[in-house]
């Protein structure tokens, strides 16, 4: 898929399907791996997969609208444009996104940031709420496809 404003793949095509599916995939890898690095008390890593779950997951929901960014923010803007505001998901989950970007960029960017395992718990408990949100909007998705 081409990166920028809008990609160039053809609408309701089985190759959006498969990128919807191969993003899907890795945010449950680092889901996973989010959970399993939370149960070794690495928190501050935890935090940075759990953000990962939650970006490629929006990135895959973002594939039917032809739509990929090379910056984060751009990922982010787009998916509260096309979807929060719009009422596909609730608005919590706009909040849960923010979080988990600040709290991934604070665990990368800050030296002095000390991840705890509560803070670490409830964005591991988002990323799993957004990841089934939205993979069963996916799920629906594809299937109108079919």
């Amino acid at each position: 898929m081409l990166r920028g404003r809008e990609s160039k793949l053809p609408e309701n095509t089985n190759l959006q399907k498969d990128y919807a599916g191969y993003r899907l995939e890795r945010a449950k890898e680092d889901l996973e791996a989010a959970q399993l690095l939370y149960k070794a008390g690495n928190y501050r890593i935890a935090n940075n997969r759990a953000y990962y779950a939650i970006f490629h997951a929006m990135r895959a929901v973002l594939v039917f609208d032809n739509f990929d960014s090379s910056k984060h923010s751009g990922v982010i803007a787009e998916f509260r444009r096309r979807y929060i505001k719009a009422g596909v998901f609730p608005a919590e989950v706009s909040k849960m996104i923010g979080s988990a970007f600040m709290i991934r960029n604070a665990s990368d960017y800050d030296d002095m940031f000390l991840a705890s395992r509560t803070d670490t718990e409830e964005q591991i408990r988002n990323a799993e709420y957004i990841l089934k949100l939205l993979s069963d909007y996916i799920k629906k998705r594809i299937g109108e496809y079919k």
